[in-house]
């Protein structure tokens, strides 16, 4: 079979499998960029962005980066505008005032509709789960109420060696905090079998074991953003709480990617970020989920010493019970679960933009369905780039010695991302032939790629027209650095 042919079975077989899509109606929730607005340096106005949105000739980008951040649901400046609505209608009354045919909470209780929105996705009681400042933020909140180092017994920190550079910073800066040195209190965990630095769990328990005696407090990433490593979050927890030790979980690239059970897992802690696979937006609000045993108020606030009736926290005046916090009594007693965990009145222009795209999520019928498509599209890409036909592939022979796929190829170790390896010297070349492609995705210097089909949005044909682009680019970045060499 030639390589045309091959080509053509296999959009013939994607443009099937999106037909037969159950979720192929989510897409058009969202606005994917065409070609000319993604290589367009001038800002575009709503109304063309709208137009050329519903215009079935223009052709589409290829935006396969969801996992550095989500594209825009169209609901979220319908919501944008009512929320804008009601601050130049309504002014300091939005706070309480519900107005008539608004589908917005009252501002003083937009971070509970959110929360209520995010609970499912996490797995969580909506008790558990608040929406609210930002993912390195929270962690910085959660470790000072649960990070409580004896320096003759329980200290210790441990990470992944190659844990994202905010979470490093964050551990060593706590440590340091509680005049600890990270050379004798940060254990990191580097995998002794891969390469890649891709974990088993045996690894992972057995770093954890060797330091259970002298471990306070264990952070690890639910998946690892440079290899796409799905961990098993369940185990791994039951494993170092029966030592004692208090687990918190970084869920920046799992949460709304992979189904999470974060109550059942007796997961201690955990935050996120919502701009991901979450689509909230750059920059958007973070969360933070708290199980109840580690967020009672056991004490009135009129009771002797109320202060000793909850887990001592980094505390401010939204944390406070709602009961009395218009009050404004300088006495914090904060209300029961993650939401007593609150700083400042969260921003209204954040939750509602990210409520935006978690109505998507309830229309879309939870994590599991989603996660049944992601599973599907991910091994369609998975398998454009690395099978043999029988007469050869989508990526040539020597195309397919250029990169190797770094993510474990078991569905049930990774999420909706495959990192792809590149020869040296290769990135810059490539990511440019890309981009001139309008294929999008991100790179990880030196010599990683990162592609992300995200279920919401994402088709198999397009998996198809990024591993054609990819190969192209492949050629043109190999004959570039031979080219160099001579």
């Amino acid at each position: 079979m030639s390589s045309a042919s091959i080509v053509a079975d296999v959009k013939q077989r994607a443009r099937e499998l999106d037909r037969d899509d159950p979720l192929a109606f989510t897409r058009n929730e969202f606005y994917i960029p065409t070609r000319s607005q993604i290589a367009s340096t001038r800002l575009a106005d709503s109304d063309s962005i709208a137009a050329e949105s519903e215009d079935t000739s223009a052709r589409k980008c290829v935006y396969l980066c969801g996992n550095s951040l989500g594209l825009q649901p169209k609901r979220t400046s319908t919501r944008l505008n009512q929320y804008l609505a009601t601050w130049a209608t309504q002014g300091v009354q939005g706070h309480f005032k519900p107005v008539e045919e608004s589908p917005l909470p009252t501002w003083l209780d937009a971070d509970a509709r959110a929360a209520q929105l995010i609970a499912p996705i996490v797995g969580a009681f909506e008790s558990e789960v608040a929406v609210m400042q930002t993912l390195t933020a929270n962690l910085h909140l959660l470790m000072s109420a649960f990070y409580h180092p004896d320096i003759n017994g329980r200290h210790k920190i441990i990470l992944e060696s190659k844990a994202f550079p905010s979470d490093h910073f964050a551990v060593e800066t706590q440590l340091r905090h509680h005049g600890l040195d990270p050379a004798t209190s940060m254990v990191t965990i580097e995998s002794q079998t891969s390469k890649d630095n891709v974990f088993t769990t045996e690894e992972i328990l057995s770093v954890i074991a060797a330091h259970a005696d002298t471990t306070a407090l264990l952070l690890l990433p639910g998946i690892q953003y440079y290899t796409g490593q799905l961990l098993d979050v369940a185990r791994i927890t039951s494993f170092a709480r029966e030592r004692g030790i208090f687990v918190v979980w970084d869920l920046a690239h799992a949460v709304g990617n992979v189904p999470l059970a974060l109550h059942d897992w007796d997961v201690d802690a955990a935050a996120w970020c919502s701009y991901k696979y979450l689509n909230g937006g750059p920059g958007c609000i973070g969360g933070m989920f708290v199980h109840d045993r580690n967020s009672a108020v056991t004490r009135l606030i009129s009771d002797e010493k109320p202060e000793e009736g909850y887990t001592n926290r980094l505390a401010g005046w939204w944390g406070n019970d709602k009961g009395s916090r218009f009050v404004m009594a300088n006495r914090f007693h904060p209300v029961q679960g993650a939401a007593g965990f609150q700083l400042s009145n969260p921003s209204i222009l954040d939750i509602t933009s990210l409520c935006a795209s978690l109505e998507v999520f309830e229309l879309a019928g939870g994590m599991a369905r989603l996660r049944d498509k992601s599973v599907r599209l991910t091994g369609f890409l998975e398998e454009l780039l690395v099978k043999d036909y029988g007469d050869g592939g989508i990526i040539g022979e020597e195309e397919r010695r250029l990169f190797r796929v770094i993510t474990p190829s078991d569905p049930d170790q990774r999420g909706a991302q495959l990192s792809l390896l590149l020869d040296e010297g290769l990135l810059e070349t490539v990511m440019r032939e890309l981009e001139r492609r309008a294929v999008i995705v991100d790179e990880r210097k030196p010599n990683v790629i990162r592609v992300a089909p995200a279920p919401l949005y994402n088709t198999f044909e397009e998996c198809v027209e990024f591993v054609e682009a990819f190969k192209e680019a492949l050629a043109t970045a190999w004959k570039m650095k031979c080219r160099t060499a001579d």
